[in-house]
């Protein structure tokens, strides 16, 4: 589709994206993560319009967002203590927390599953927005399926143009990566999805280290968002590298007789002695400022026409591990 959606911000903003809820057309909602592409959760018609315009599998399950931890039940037909705790702890925060469902949800949001994934978001403009709604949405990312996830309404325009309806404004994503997924539907709790709350924050509520998930899921088997191999990847080929291999790395790319190669890098801090046709990106530095700015980078690196993108990943800790994960699945994209 041609042409550009209606990009709308504050209370009036709000009010045109809850009438396009309603009427059964997709909205791109900020949240603290990144942007989301909404829809009623409860319209099959209007979710279906989610999977046709990110090209997502429709089997691949969604994320329900709702206003407030007691609406919990309408979607959730049990709620272990587990969840009860993670929840008090985490919401409205980065935090998805998957449950049985109960006979209202449709399969149109669980791509056929017996459990949903729920969230509120820490975002006050989506918060508004589900408050004045009164319901549950159906948001994945914003984006084409597979690629890089949006931090900006600007990033949503460029990715989607009208293919959405709205898009609220809500400035850039404070977190920048994607919300932490915990299976609380079993007897086991699962972290499915590395994300904007910690392994070890939910390990300081729980009184024990949840397992962490780590075989990749195929498309069709996935339990929740974000656990497909290769996923998050920008144009440029992502390769993973010690601080140490960067400029060796870079050598050897730019000396390749293969073809021509346009070499960047993004890493925490400045690396010495990169080659002179080398593109350094601005260092990310770690943990939460290298996932705010994660995104951000990796689209920067595709306007700069970036073929070969190294990658130094932070410390796997705290939300340094949700970005290595984000790394390593754009990595597997290539």
């Amino acid at each position: 589709m041609t042409g550009s959606p209606q990009v709308v911000s504050g209370p009036e903003g709000i009010a045109v994206a809850v009438a396009a809820l309603r009427a059964g057309r997709l909205v791109a909602l900020p949240t603290e993560t990144v942007y989301g592409l909404g829809a009623d959760a409860s319209d099959p018609d209007a979710v279906a319009g989610i999977f046709r315009v990110k090209g997502r599998p429709t089997n691949h399950p969604l994320i329900v967002h709702i206003a407030d931890a007691a609406r919990m039940g309408e979607w959730a037909a049990a709620v272990t203590p587990e969840a009860e705790a993670l929840a008090a702890a985490f919401w409205p925060g980065p935090l998805t927390l998957l449950m049985r469902r109960t006979s209202v949800v449709g399969d149109w949001v669980t791509g056929g599953r017996d459990t949903v994934g729920l969230r509120v978001p820490a975002d006050e403009v989506a918060l508004e927005l589900l408050r004045a709604f009164g319901g549950g949405i159906a948001a994945p990312s914003a984006n084409r399926f597979g690629r890089v996830s949006p931090t900006s309404a600007a990033h949503v325009v460029a990715d989607l143009g009208a293919d959405v309806d709205v898009v609220l404004d809500g400035g850039s994503c404070s977190v920048g990566v994607e919300s932490t997924i915990v299976d609380v539907s079993g007897d086991e709790v699962v972290v499915l999805r590395l994300g904007g709350v910690s392994v070890e924050a939910l390990a300081d509520v729980l009184g024990f280290r949840p397992r962490v998930e780590q075989a990749a899921a195929v498309v069709g088997e996935a339990a929740a968002p974000g656990m497909l191999a290769a996923h998050y990847a920008p144009a440029a080929r992502v390769i993973i590298c010690g601080a140490e291999e960067v400029v060796e790395w870079a050598a050897a790319l730019l000396a390749d007789g293969a073809g021509p190669s346009v070499v960047g890098v993004l890493a925490p801090r400045s690396i010495d002695g990169l080659p002179f046709a080398v593109i350094e990106l601005e260092p990310a530095g770690d943990g939460e400022e290298y996932a705010h700015a994660l995104y951000a980078r990796l689209r920067q690196a595709d306007r700069l026409g970036i073929t070969h993108l190294l990658c130094v990943p932070p410390l796997p800790v705290g939300l340094g591990a949700a970005v290595t994960d984000r790394l390593r699945r754009a990595a597997a994209s290539h």
